[in-house]
């Protein structure tokens, strides 16, 4: 799909200079930029419903339990 953008003739200029340096084309600069502004939108969502899961689902250790550094790290005789 083709977009059509205007921006200031300075602007364009600096932005082509911009990508050269990094050895890309404007278009792909820009293309690349959208793709990680649409990502990020899945990465708040996924960040809210990872928060909403820890308020509504938070767990707690058994009573009693001490936390013991050797058993988290001891490896089954399976485990790599």
């Amino acid at each position: 799909m083709n977009i059509t953008l205007s921006a200031d003739k300075e602007l364009i200029q600096k932005a082509r200079e911009y990508a050269a340096q990094r050895g890309t084309s404007l278009n792909q600069l820009i293309r690349e930029y959208l793709e990680y502004t649409a990502a990020m939108g899945d990465k708040e969502s996924s960040a809210r419903e990872f928060e909403r899961l820890a308020r509504e689902c938070g767990g707690t250790s058994p009573e009693g339990y001490v936390f013991d550094r050797e058993d988290a790290h001891a490896r089954g005789e399976d485990g790599p």
